[in-house]
């Protein structure tokens, strides 16, 4: 067993929402009792001490929207990409980076990404993978590195047409192949780690013919993780190629809503295909930062919440920090409705609750919240307020106060992988060294030079 105490701990459970001197005891992957630590320390004597060191205990973070094909984009300059729009950015960058991305180049990106998530507290994360040099295996390969480290991960690749019909038929098979795997692995070894959900691109890279591949592939195993309306191109290419209609009503007519499904992005819907999602049951999910850095435009989030429509929180790999996440959310929301006290509710209820809600469905654990049953998903940040910290305030906190970066210590399914700002049972040196070695492979072939 493990008790993690010395610490404030903030449950996220709307019964008990704080508990200074608190303690959560965990055994195995799940969490038996959360507590006073006077009380949890008597009543489990022998259980292993993770020592919070005075600090904040609360559960883990989720990001329901990133992309570890990027994983060793930091600090790459390709020759020639200069974008001036969002599709010449995918051409010149993101594009060159998947076609190029082999196996190996795909497991080095699922390390880089799931250490620097679990260094900022992550503990579970939402991929749409793209390696078009080599499709086959990809997923599988991610799943690998997921559960060497530890990380509760649910894959997709993303189907496309952009590199023809044979490409684009791989994508089909590996989403579908994975998304079997997962259900036979959940049904008969009863694993809660690993899930899927089956990825598509952009509609404006699908075709009619595409989207019933797809659905027919899946075969309603899985929900569908699809980029909608990040860029004008949806628009545009709907409206004007597609006879005339708008991507959500696409997406409608091919059978790829539901209430297993998440949308990505949606900047450019309309109050119509607003009314669909909502009647669909479908998910959204908001990436702020990433939409900033692409110039793409600001999400009308508040107009959802209005509607009723579910929102969760992602980083579109721009970050694996959820609380620069949040924090980049509100500021975006309150400039683009010049309006400096929208945002705040809305944005603690995507990252605290709805991607809770989210993860839980796939996951078929609870998630995102420290209560007896809950997933063993905890997390300490180092935080020791210089002005009062209770249930009343701590969002304020956790706003303006902390970072990714103030996590020590981060367990997953109750497995200590990050403690005291250091890997345990991991040997990061190792692979850091075997993906530096990968990532110049990658540079190398992208700016046909010797790095």
């Amino acid at each position: 067993m493990l008790l993690v105490a010395n610490g404030s701990v903030f449950t996220r459970n709307a019964q008990t929402p704080f508990i200074p001197n608190g303690a959560v005891a965990i055994d195995g992957d799940t969490i038996v009792e959360v507590g006073p630590e006077c009380e949890l320390k008597a009543k489990y004597p022998d259980a292993e001490y993770v020592d919070a060191q005075g600090n904040l205990i609360m559960p883990g973070l989720i990001n329901c929207h990133t992309h570890i094909y990027s994983g060793l984009a930091r600090g790459l300059a390709i020759k020639g990409c200069n974008p001036t729009n969002f599709l010449e950015n995918l051409e010149q960058q993101w594009w060159k980076i998947d076609d190029n991305l082999t196996l190996d180049g795909t497991k080095a990106s699922a390390y880089a990404t799931i250490l620097d998530s679990i260094r900022d507290g992550v503990t579970t994360i939402f991929d749409h993978h793209a390696s078009f040099c080599e499709i086959p295996g990809s997923l599988f390969t991610i799943k690998d590195a997921a559960q060497e480290l530890g990380m509760r991960s649910c894959l997709c690749y993303e189907v496309s047409d952009r590199r023809g019909q044979e490409k684009c038929d791989q994508a089909i098979a590996e989403n579908a192949e994975f998304a079997q795997w997962a259900a036979k692995e959940r049904r008969d070894n009863d694993n809660h780690m690993i899930a899927a959900m089956f990825g598509g691109h952009a509609t404006f890279t699908l075709s009619d013919e595409t989207m019933d591949k797809m659905a027919e592939a899946n075969n309603g195993l899985t929900g569908f993780h699809i980029h909608v309306c990040e860029g004008m191109n949806d628009v545009w290419d709907s409206r004007l190629n597609r006879g005339g209609i708008s991507p959500v009503e696409r997406l409608l007519q091919h059978n790829l809503l539901g209430p297993d499904t998440m949308l990505g992005h949606c900047i450019h819907v309309t109050p119509a295909e607003m009314d669909i999602v909502k009647e669909s049951g479908t998910w959204l999910v908001n990436n702020p930062e990433s939409n900033m850095g692409n110039a793409v435009g600001c999400a009308p989030v508040l107009e959802f919440f209005r509607r009723g429509i579910p929102v969760c929180m992602g980083t579109d790999a721009y970050t694996h920090d959820m609380l620069e996440s949040l924090k980049v959310f509100l500021i975006i929301q309150r400039h683009n409705a010049a309006m400096p006290n929208v945002g705040w509710c809305e944005a603690m209820t995507m990252l605290f609750e709805n991607n809770a809600k989210m993860a839980s469905k796939y996951f078929d654990r609870k998630l995102g919240v420290l209560e007896a049953g809950a997933a063993a998903d905890v997390i300490v940040m180092d935080y020791k307020p210089f002005t009062p910290l209770s249930e009343e305030n701590i969002d304020g906190h956790m706003l303006f106060g902390m970072m990714g970066k103030n996590c020590r210590t981060t367990i997953i399914n109750g497995r200590v992988l990050y403690k005291d700002r250091e890997f345990v049972g991991i040997d990061e040196d190792k692979i850091n060294a075997w993906t530096m070695a990968e990532s110049k492979k990658l540079w190398s072939t992208l700016n046909d030079r010797v790095y």
